[in-house]
């Protein structure tokens, strides 16, 4: 089957298709669509990536001991200035 007929006959079908199917349906293919464009991005990435986990040993050398007396301020403003974390819920909209 060739590529016309094969989308005339996913035309038929869709005709048959009740609304709320149809909205499954429209993710789904947003969803192929946004992995086919994944994939163009990073066709040349290998299979398999040798990686192997830091050590930290590059930080600990610049590191020394906290100076100071404000360390709890310093903590208290990390986390009174924190963002939420923003996520992308077009990326799978099936999980």
């Amino acid at each position: 089957m060739n590529t016309v007929e094969l989308r005339k006959q996913i035309e038929q079908n869709l005709l048959q298709i009740s609304p709320q199917n149809l909205k499954t349906i429209a993710k789904f293919v947003e969803f192929i669509k946004q992995q086919e464009n994944s994939q163009n991005i990073h066709p040349l990435l290998p299979e398999t990536i040798a990686y192997k986990p830091a050590s930290g040993q590059s930080v600990l050398r610049h590191a020394g001991q906290w100076v100071g007396d404000d360390l709890e301020d310093c903590l208290d403003f990390v986390n009174q200035t924190r963002g939420k974390v923003l996520t992308n819920k077009h990326i799978n909209p099936f999980e």
